[in-house]
């Protein structure tokens, strides 16, 4: 990881990790997937350096992932990930940036930027694979399964990658199977499940997506795999079409991993994107 920095901040007590990179004048933040071992790391590899060539980049591990405390609120689930990313935010004293999210931290990270008010200073938001129904189908499933077996890391690395060769490669799988070992990572995912006798069985996949896309205020880059899994087709060309300043590009050969898969392409793409924002500014 040459020139990316890996720090730790307390956050409201929570011991909470981050990658940082590049000293440009605005700032990028980018938040990672919610797969079993998914971290900041693994989820923007590819595309930091890029991006740290002309910004400032943070990477911050969700509460419950990575190198950050493994706590779950049983009662608020992601509204306390949400809240913690908040004040994650406001210790690191950035007050404007451009956000970006992979598959789970883009769906949560569109959530925020269509509230009435927002609570992070979004200027722009990219998205990989974020937003949009989550349908409950096979593919889910195999993530929903994950037991941390290195087979089963290989069939969840099968559903979102749309080449074979990652799912074919024992080194890549491996990262990711130890990744998911981290004492307590497997627990706080998990857990996300758990349902008290008294409350109606409910998954949190295949619910209808309410999210008021026509709520947001600032530009929007919305990114999808052809061959997506995880997604109907057409999902991104249907939010795109509700968000007052969205636009969506497909890459057709791609899984829900877009930006691990064709980084050169969409990093190319997204810093193109920023820099008409910064542009227009």
């Amino acid at each position: 990881m040459d020139g990316i920095r890996s720090r730790y901040v307390l956050v409201d007590g929570i011991r909470t990790h981050y990658l940082e990179a590049g000293d440009g004048e605005e700032t990028v933040v980018l938040l990672h997937g919610g797969a079993f071992g998914e971290d900041a790391w693994l989820s923007w590899e590819k595309n930091i350096p890029a991006l740290a060539e002309r910004y400032r980049v943070v990477a911050p591990d969700w509460l419950g992932f990575g190198g950050t405390d493994k706590i779950r609120d049983f009662v608020s689930g992601a509204g306390r990930m949400i809240d913690h990313m908040t004040q994650f935010l406001r210790v690191m004293c950035i007050e404007d940036a451009h956000f970006g999210g992979l598959s789970m931290g883009g769906s949560m990270l569109i959530k925020v930027a269509a509230a009435g008010t927002p609570q992070w200073p979004i200027r722009s938001v990219f998205l990989a694979s974020g937003g949009g129904f989550i349908p409950a189908n096979e593919a889910r499933q195999v993530l929903l399964d994950y037991d941390q077996t290195v087979e089963k890391m290989r069939s969840l690395v099968r559903v979102a990658y749309a080449d074979p060769k990652w799912a074919s490669d024992d080194e890549f799988v491996k990262r990711r199977w130890e990744n998911s070992l981290i004492p307590g990572a497997w627990e706080a995912s998990a857990s996300a499940r758990f349902k008290a006798p008294s409350v109606p069985p409910r998954s949190d996949f295949g619910q209808a997506d309410d999210t008021p896309y026509e709520q947001i205020t600032v530009p929007v880059l919305y990114t999808a795999g052809g061959k997506d899994q995880l997604r109907e087709p057409g999902y991104a060309a249907d939010i795109a079409a509700r968000t007052p300043k969205g636009r969506v590009v497909e890459f057709p050969h791609c899984g829900h991993v877009l930006n691990f898969e064709a980084p050169e392409e969409w990093n190319e793409l997204v810093l193109k994107f920023l820099t008409e924002i910064s542009e227009q500014r």
